[in-house]
């Protein structure tokens, strides 16, 4: 079963790989990757890796909605839960 804070883990470990010049510390869930370095296709790169690794999809429209990681965290893990009781 899949836990929120898997799903944080995730985002975090893809923005690491994306951003090399940052560490774990250093991310605060309540910002965004913004303010966190990432330009766009930084952004791009890690919400596709997170829904990758994850198996999941969020369409575009409910991801420009998001302004922090937060935010990004509980929408994949709402995709994520409504996919597992899908197939239970």
């Amino acid at each position: 079963m899949i836990t929120r804070e898997k799903v944080l883990e995730v985002v975090k470990e893809n923005l690491i790989d994306t951003l090399e010049d940052i560490e774990e510390s250093q991310i605060d869930p309540a910002k965004s990757m913004k303010d966190l370095g990432a330009n766009s296709l930084d952004i791009v790169e890690v919400v596709s890796s997170s829904m990758r690794q994850l198996k999941v999809k969020v369409p575009r429209s409910e991801l420009s909605k998001l302004t922090n990681m937060n935010e990004l965290v509980d929408l994949l893990f709402k995709v994520a839960q409504e996919k597992e009781q899908g197939q239970a």
